[in-house]
This record gives structure tokens, C-alpha cells and sequence, in this order.
């Protein structure tokens, strides 16, 4: 999160009906967030809040920048350029959707994190454009912990050896793992593959000494609160803030 530039600034937001509302929003996740924290001893801080920008215009993203969140997440690529443009210098970008390999060149220059990284081959072609930029791409392996066939990501199962084969690439640094629950009302289900992902992350600190898997992205509007009682150091919220 960053401070507003000005507080005229930050009026004048305000003085619009989507400033308020935005505003009013972003206000209660701060609220819950911090709640969620209070309740089991983290520190609201650390929980990195990226705004899904998938469905939220460039305007829209511009506003919640100016409201004080600076680190967005987007599904596609020809979207983050657009949107990129319009924030300011110091904000985060993440690149959340399934990465196409024809879209790498399109992605790597723009954002600090890619959160779906599920196949070497990905990695590698990763690794390739960012040498190129003389950077150090951070990313987090996607793990299917659902086991749903709808959704990308590698078996809990392959986490080893794929953390293994990543040691190779100079210029990526994998920082943590992402994983995404189902669409469901079963809180307890979504607790579950949450608290899988947490202890495969804890795991495989111990067991494989070439990770340093600090990240944990995990949650979404309907789900973060749960995340973040299991461990999620990054939550991916949209709706929630332009609904």
C-alpha cells in the first residue's frame, strides 16, 4: 500500500460517486483484513493486497491508485499494457492468468511477479527475456492443490522435482507458491487446499535448501479471509472492490 500524494488529491477523489464508492470498498477490506489479523496474531501489513484488474477499466485503476493501493494484477497481457500506462511509478504489477508463451515478450518488462508459472518450459522462455532486460523475474509456482481439471497448475506431488529443475535459470527468482480454491459454499473444503499449499511451501523450505519460498498467494473476494488465516502473504481481490 502507498500513501495518497496529496490530500487535495484525495478530495478530489472523493468528490466523485466511483471515488466514494471505491473508496468506501478498499475502506472496509482495509477493516476486515485487519480484523482477520487481529484475530490470529499476523500483521495486516503483511499481507500484500493486489487489485484484480481483469474487469476494472484503466480509469478505474487509476482511482485506486490515487486511494492509496499500488499493486494491481492482471489476467492479460494485451490488458497490462493498457493498464500499466496509467498507473504511476511506483506501482507493482503481477501477472495472474495463465501465461501464454507468444505473450512472455509482453509480460516480463512490465511486471515484478508472475504468479502462474506451471511448466518449465514456461520458465524457461521466462528466464530468456528476462536475461535479455538484465533482470531477475520473480515467480511463484502454480500448484492445482483442487485437483480440478479446469485448473492450471502442477500436482503437489511434482513440487520437488519442479523446484529442482528451476535452480538452473539465472535470471528467475522463485519466491512462493499460488494456488486457487473452487467456487464453492464448503469453507472447509477452501480451508483445506489453502492449508495444503502452506504446509507444501513449509515443506519444501525444510526439505529442498535451494528454495526460498517466501510468498504465498492465495485468495480471492469470496475466500481471502480464510487465506489469510492459513498463511496467504498475497490475496488477489476484484469484485469485492469494484462491486
Amino acid at each position: 500500500m502507498k500513501n495518497l500524494n496529496s490530500q487535495s488529491e484525495k478530495e478530489k477523489i472523493e468528490g466523485t460517486e466511483e471515488g466514494k464508492r471505491l473508496e468506501r470498498n478498499i475502506n472496509k477490506l482495509r477493516e476486515e483484513i485487519e480484523k482477520t489479523c487481529r484475530k490470529i496474531g499476523r500483521s495486516a501489513p503483511d499481507i500484500t493486497i493486489i487489485v484484480a484488474t481483469k474487469y476494472a477499466s484503466s480509469q478505474q485503476v487509476k482511482l485506486i491508485y490515487k486511494l492509496g493501493i499500488n499493486n494491481f494484477g492482471e489476467n492479460r497481457a494485451d490488458e497490462l499494457m493498457e493498464k500499466y500506462n496509467v498507473a504511476e511509478g511506483d506501482s507493482v504489477w503481477h501477472f495472474i492468468g495463465h501465461l501464454q508463451s507468444r505473450k512472455i515478450k509482453t509480460v516480463v518488462p512490465l511486471v515484478e511477479f508472475i504468479h502462474s508459472i506451471d511448466k518449465i518450459s514456461t520458465l524457461d522462455k521466462v528466464n530468456i527475456e528476462a536475461a535479455k532486460l538484465n533482470k531477475k523475474q520473480k515467480v511463484l509456482i502454480e500448484v492445482n492443490i483442487s485437483g480440478e481439471e479446469s485448473k492450471f497448475g502442477i500436482k503437489p506431488r511434482d513440487l520437488y522435482d519442479f523446484l529442482i529443475e528451476t535452480s538452473g535459470f539465472k535470471n528467475i527468482q522463485v519466491s512462493g507458491l499460488m494456488t486457487m480454491a473452487p467456487l464453492t459454499d464448503d469453507f472447509e473444503l477452501i480451508r483445506g487446499i489453502f492449508r495444503q499449499l502452506r504446509i507444501l511451501k513449509d515443506r519444501s523450505g525444510r526439505d529442498y535448501t535451494g528454495a526460498n519460498l517466501t510468498e504465498l498467494s492465495m485468495g480471492m473476494s469470496n475466500d481471502y479471509k480464510i487465506a489469510i488465516e492459513e498463511g496467504a502473504t498475497m490475496i488477489r481481490v476484484g469484485s469485492i472492490i469494484f462491486n
